[in-house]
């Protein structure tokens, strides 16, 4: 198949080329910078913001299918409300010009990538892909986020003319995702920066960055259709795996703060996290997809060096 990869030079992005190459498919890369691009069959130089070059762009690629894995979250060490304000416009946006693209280019099947971590904290602690998301969460930034997420999934799944299927990656952890050592968080607990609040009892769900790839590589070549949840074996509450985490790094053990100041803290989305999130389970995504965890649990490899 012909298959354009949008966000190409990305944490998922960037091997996702090279593992669909491998499996056989003819991979365009579209990258805003041609000097990022990863070694595809060609690259696609195109602002997924800027619709007058996009369409033309991925019109000439002439996908089968188009996977969306656009965000801005490598700015966030150096820009943290910029990353936020244009990943949130390349999931609205973006998406919208993405879907036009592709079906003016003929393209059947769209896969995007979302996030498992934006439902609202109520019910089980771990959720299926029915629960609602948080789109009136109190914290603004947190709100405007899920609300984005929100947009991009019902743009991808509305695309007339598209067989749409939404991936919602658990938290990533890897080369490259803020859970590296050298990533944001990782360096927050090797400093010592991140205490645990009292109770730990907010649950996560991780996801490894070579699983999240091997989940769209079965995207591309599925015809599933709809939303769903990739992520590990084994949501953990905050309170098993952050010791397990800066154990793992040779960090400091966190610190125990009182629940009601880790907002001011933590900030709010932080603090959420390790509070009150629910984990997501992935049941759809091996009975539908046929897919299923390489490192089904965080334990294997959060942390590793």
């Amino acid at each position: 198949m012909r298959v354009l990869v949008a966000g190409a030079s990305g944490v998922v992005g960037h091997p996702l080329v090279g593992a669909l190459r491998a499996r056989g498919h003819h991979v365009s890369a579209l990258v805003r910078d041609g000097s990022r691009a990863p070694d595809a069959d060609e690259a696609v130089v195109a602002d997924a913001l800027d619709r007058a070059s996009l369409l033309p762009a991925v019109s000439a690629a002439r996908p089968d299918v188009v996977v969306h894995q656009m965000t801005a979250l490598r700015l966030l060490r150096d820009d943290p409300a910029g990353a936020f304000a244009r990943t949130a416009r390349l999931r609205t946006e973006g998406t919208a010009h993405l879907v036009e693209a592709a079906r003016a280019a003929g393209a059947r099947r769209l896969v995007a990538q979302s996030i498992a971590f934006a439902a609202v904290p109520a019910g089980e602690p771990v959720l299926d892909e029915d629960a609602p998301l948080y789109v009136d969460a109190p914290d603004p930034g947190w709100a405007a986020t899920v609300r984005a997420v929100a947009e991009l999934e019902r743009l991808v799944l509305s695309g007339a003319g598209l067989s749409g299927l939404v991936l919602r990656y658990g938290t990533l952890y890897g080369p490259g995702t803020a859970y590296a050592r050298t990533g944001g968080t990782g360096q927050r607990v090797l400093a010592g920066k991140l205490p645990l609040p009292e109770g730990g009892s907010g649950i996560t769900s991780f996801l490894q960055v070579e699983d999240a790839v091997g989940a769209a590589v079965a995207a591309v070549e599925s015809e599933a259709t709809g939303v769903l949840h990739i992520t590990d074996d084994e949501p953990a509450p905050a309170a098993e795996w952050l010791p397990h985490y800066a154990r793992a790094l040779g960090a400091p053990a966190p610190r125990t703060v009182p629940a009601a100041m880790a907002p001011r803290l933590l900030g709010w989305f932080t603090a959420h996290q390790l509070t009150a999130a629910r984990g997501a389970s992935n049941d759809r995504a091996r009975t539908t997809l046929g897919w299923k965890p390489l490192r089904p649990s965080w334990r294997d490899g959060l942390g590793a060096r």
